[in-house]
């Protein structure tokens, strides 16, 4: 296995980890160690331990649970508990945030370890501890501030502030970018900097090669439970690494193939759409036609109106005070998800696991649960066939997973996405919404998204791709529309599209 070189300042060794599960090895033989002040990446497909490696060296997985050695200043650690991990220095923030949004900063960041005072809270030196951690770490916050009138990226740093204020040694940061923007990413990478110059170590995990490259100084990479190879990122590249990750050389990131465009499939005439409660319409002159055969982008800064758009087409959002919206000649007015479906529009929402799944459920029962119609007889579900035609979109997909019994929420991000892509192509659409159909999914599990919109394109069918990533949005679609503060900035071919282009038209209407 190749290793970077490393210093002689080991906090952290694991050896030949090893976890089961019934009927699965999640880890195997996994071997890693962790640098003292370092940053350090693991990068890896949905289902390559990731997570699992997390969730042992925190002490989800506790000690005994497990083969295989822990190592803390070359000393056995064997957690039984998060707080055992906890009180040898080591602080977990994940992705989705275990912040409490009716309580203030403060209450947030010393939660279950108050300053007191007698038996009473001391809320002067809680607000005063709080200011001086923020003025040691950067931040300018008001401690008083309700955690839910945040936006995610300051939330974030409550989060790390949380971990900071238990003198935590090493930080393991699990997706930390997946819902930031683009400036929130460049404070976090800048915090995340601030803190190894302090001597902190953190263990970053993330799909974005161009933040581990940004920010790490070793990069470790997981394949099917084992450890494939340690890096220094100076000697390796982003395609080593993702050959490493999937097993194989990627030679096209963005495969989109030509597209042979048909007939106006979707047309939407000067929209003007107002959030209810509020004055200022929130789409305002949106004006465009989709055909069959066509990749149609849309992109623009966080709250520029993307997804808004995509909802109210879909009947989910906002109520029209101007425009028309056809589908092939005939108008949809909006008034359900039901009315978009039956005139063959489809959305897979940009957030699969509230909006897309029924996690505790079956992969099939998802995949068929907004086309049951298509099984129903005199009220009654025709379950062989309903059962057959899951299990055709099971595989052609290429779900992993045991079966379609499986529950949804035992697999990883990449196959979730597939259930609700194939949940969404059940109900035969001939136009298909995908809000950031790829977001927190790794590269392998990318390309095959990217392959499934070629085929649907090849199929005649039109698709609307929404995403914040400029290289997936100039790469697979055919034409790129730029909304700017919900009105269009900008329209680009895709031999006209530049990323400054888009981000000049982006910033048109701010």
């Amino acid at each position: 296995m190749p290793t970077a070189p490393h210093s002689s300042q080991r906090l952290l060794t694991v050896q030949n980890l090893t976890k089961r599960f019934p009927g699965v090895i999640a880890l195997k033989n996994v071997s890693f160690d962790l640098n003292e002040g370092e940053v350090h990446a693991l990068c890896g497909e949905n289902g390559a331990g990731k997570s699992t490696l997390i969730k042992t060296l925190s002490g989800i997985h506790p000690f005994g649970s497990y083969e295989g050695t822990i190592q803390l200043h070359d000393r056995a650690a064997e957690f039984r508990s998060i707080a055992d991990a906890e009180k040898a220095g080591i602080a977990v923030i994940y992705q989705e945030l275990a912040l409490i949004r009716e309580m203030t900063v403060a209450e947030n960041i010393f939660l279950g370890a108050e300053p007191t005072k007698g038996i009473r809270i001391d809320w002067n030196r809680l607000y005063a501890d709080t200011k001086k951690l923020m003025a040691e770490n950067g931040l300018n916050l008001d401690p008083a501030t309700r955690v839910g009138d945040l936006g995610i990226g300051q939330q974030q740093m409550v989060e790390i502030l949380k971990a900071l204020s238990k003198r935590s040694k090493i930080l393991l940061l699990d997706e930390p970018t997946a819902a930031l923007t683009e400036k929130e990413v460049e404070i976090l990478l800048g915090i995340i900097r601030g803190l190894k110059e302090k001597g902190l170590t953190c263990v970053y995990i993330s799909h974005k090669l161009d933040e581990v490259f940004a920010i790490a100084d070793r990069i470790t990479v997981l394949r099917d439970g084992e450890s494939v190879g340690t890096f220094g990122r100076v000697q390796t590249n982003k395609s080593e690494v993702i050959r490493h990750m999937v097993g194989r050389e990627i030679r096209d990131l963005f495969p989109r193939r030509q597209a042979h465009l048909g007939a106006t499939l979707l047309k939407v005439e000067n929209l003007r759409v107002r959030e209810p409660g509020k004055s200022k319409p929130v789409l305002e002159g949106i004006s465009f036609e989709l055909r069959a055969g066509e990749v149609l982008g849309f992109g623009g800064l966080m709250g520029a109106g993307r997804t808004e758009l995509l909802m109210h087409i879909f009947g989910v959002y906002g109520r029209r005070l101007a425009g028309k919206i056809l589908i092939a000649g005939k108008e949809l007015f909006s008034r359900s998800p039901a009315e978009a479906i039956a005139q063959g529009l489809v959305l897979v929402s940009e957030d699969r696991k509230r909006y897309g799944l029924l996690l505790k459920k079956s992969i099939g029962f998802n995949l068929s649960l907004a086309a049951l119609k298509q099984f129903s007889r005199n009220g009654l579900i025709d379950h062989p066939r309903e059962i057959k035609s899951n299990q055709t979109y099971f595989d052609s997909l290429g779900i992993k997973a045991p079966g379609q019994e499986t529950f949804v929420e035992t697999l990883s991000g990449g196959n979730q996405q597939k259930v609700v892509l194939g949940k969404a192509l059940m109900t035969k659409p001939s136009v298909v919404f995908l809000d950031e159909p790829t977001r927190g999914i790794d590269v392998g599990a990318k390309i095959e998204v990217y392959e499934i919109i070629n085929q649907l394109t090849e199929q005649g069918k039109a698709v609307i791709l929404v995403s914040s990533e400029l290289p997936e949005l100039m790469s697979m679609s055919d034409r790129i529309i730029i909304l700017s503060n919900g009105r269009i900035g900008g329209t680009f071919t895709r031999e006209e599209a530049t990323q400054e282009g888009i981000l000049t038209a982006a910033m048109k209407f701010h």
